[in-house]
C-alpha cells in the first residue's frame, strides 16, 4: 500500500483535493483570494529557470525543420484541432470549448515531456528544444490566437491581446529569465534538490486543480455525466495529436530517438500556463473551463508513460539486434 501510495502520490493527490474543493471549497478560494497561488506559481516558474539545462539546445536551432515543425503543431494545428473538435462534439455550456482552446493554445510541459523522453531513451536536448521553443513563442501565439479563434464562437470574444501579452510575460517568462540568470551560480547548490523541486511543480498543478473545482463546485455537480464526456473528449484528442505529432516525425525525417523526443513532447500541455489565462481572463464569465485542461493534463500523464515505455521497447530492440546482424547502430 505505501509503495503504491509512492508510486502514485500525484493521482491520489488529484483525487483528496477534488474532495476538499466539494467538501470544503473555502479552502479553494482562500488560496486565490490570499494570492498565494500566484505566488507559488512564480516561484514555480523561478525553479523552472534554475534546473532547466539550456546549454545542450543550441545546436537544434539551426533545425529549420524541427523548429517550424514544433510550432506548427503545438501553437498552431493544436489548438485549432482541439477547439474546434470540442465545438462539433459539445453544444452547452461553451467552458468545454473555450476549455480545450486554453490547453490547446498552451506550450509544451517543461519537466514532464523531459522526464518521458528520457524513458524513452530519445533525443534529451531536442525535447528541452522543443520546451523552450513553446513556453517563448507562446506567450505571444496565446493572446492573438486566442482571440483569432474565439471570433468563430456563436457570441465573439474579444480579449485584451496587451494585458494577456503583459501578464504572461510577467507571470512567465520574467521569473523563468530570472531563474535562468541565477543558475550559474546556483545549479551545484540546488543540485541535491532537483527532485524535491519536481515535487514542488507537481504540488502546484495540485493547487490549480483545488482553484479550479472550488470555484464551480455547483456547476460541476449540474453538468453531471458530462464530464465524463469531457475526459473521454481528452483521451481521444491526445490520440489524435500523438498520431499527427508521429506522423509529422516521420515526415520530416527524424531518426528513432528524435521521433519519441517530438512526437511526447510536442503532444503535451503545460497546466500552469493554461491556468494563468483562465484565471486572468475567463473565470469569472466560464468557470468551468479550465476542467478540459485539467482532464487533459491527467491523460497525457497516464497515457504518455505508456507511449514512453512502448518507444524504449523499440529502441531497445534496435539497439539489441544491431551487434548480432554485424551492422553499427544508428547514430542519434
Amino acid at each position: 500500500m505505501v509503495s503504491y501510495l509512492k508510486k502514485y502520490w500525484f493521482f491520489v493527490g488529484i483525487a483528496v483535493v477534488v474532495m476538499i474543493a466539494f467538501v470544503v471549497p473555502a479552502v479553494g478560494v482562500f488560496v486565490k483570494t490570499h494570492n498565494i497561488l500566484t505566488i507559488v506559481i512564480f516561484l514555480g516558474f523561478l525553479t523552472t529557470g534554475l534546473t532547466l539545462e539550456t546549454a545542450s539546445i543550441g545546436e537544434q536551432f539551426k533545425n529549420v525543420r524541427v523548429l517550424s515543425a514544433a510550432l506548427i503543431s503545438c501553437l498552431l494545428l493544436f489548438p485549432a484541432i482541439a477547439y474546434f473538435l470540442a465545438r462539433l462534439v459539445f453544444d452547452a455550456p461553451p467552458d468545454w470549448a473555450i476549455g480545450a482552446l486554453i490547453i490547446g493554445a498552451a506550450p509544451a510541459t517543461i519537466a514532464s515531456g523531459t522526464v518521458m523522453t528520457a524513458i524513452a531513451l530519445g533525443n534529451i536536448p531536442l525535447s528541452l528544444f522543443i520546451c523552450v521553443l513553446t513556453n517563448l513563442a507562446s506567450i505571444v501565439t496565446i493572446p492573438f490566437l486566442l482571440n483569432l479563434f474565439l471570433q468563430f464562437g456563436d457570441t465573439p470574444i474579444v480579449l485584451p491581446v496587451v494585458q494577456m501579452l503583459t501578464g504572461l510575460t510577467i507571470k512567465v517568462l520574467v521569473p523563468t529569465a530570472i531563474g535562468q540568470m541565477l543558475r550559474p551560480f546556483l545549479k551545484n547548490a540546488i543540485a541535491p534538490y532537483k527532485k524535491a523541486l519536481s515535487i514542488f511543480n507537481q504540488l502546484i498543478v495540485l493547487m490549480i486543480v483545488l482553484n479550479a473545482v472550488s470555484s464551480s463546485t455547483a456547476r460541476i455537480t449540474q453538468a453531471g455525466t458530462a464530464i465524463i464526456a469531457v475526459f473521454v473528449f481528452m483521451i481521444v484528442l491526445h490520440v489524435l495529436i500523438l498520431v499527427m505529432n508521429y506522423a509529422i516525425s516521420r515526415f520530416i525525417r527524424l531518426d528513432r530517438a528524435s521521433t519519441s523526443a517530438f512526437t511526447i513532447h510536442t503532444s503535451q500541455k503545460t497546466l500552469t500556463v493554461s491556468y494563468i489565462v483562465w484565471s486572468g481572463h475567463f473565470a469569472t464569465l466560464f468557470p468551468m473551463a479550465l476542467i478540459p485542461a485539467i482532464a487533459y493534463h491527467i491523460t497525457q500523464s497516464i497515457m504518455d508513460t505508456l507511449v514512453a515505455h512502448r518507444f524504449r521497447e523499440r529502441m531497445e530492440r534496435e539497439h539489441a539486434s544491431a551487434p548480432a546482424a554485424g551492422a553499427p547502430a544508428k547514430t542519434i
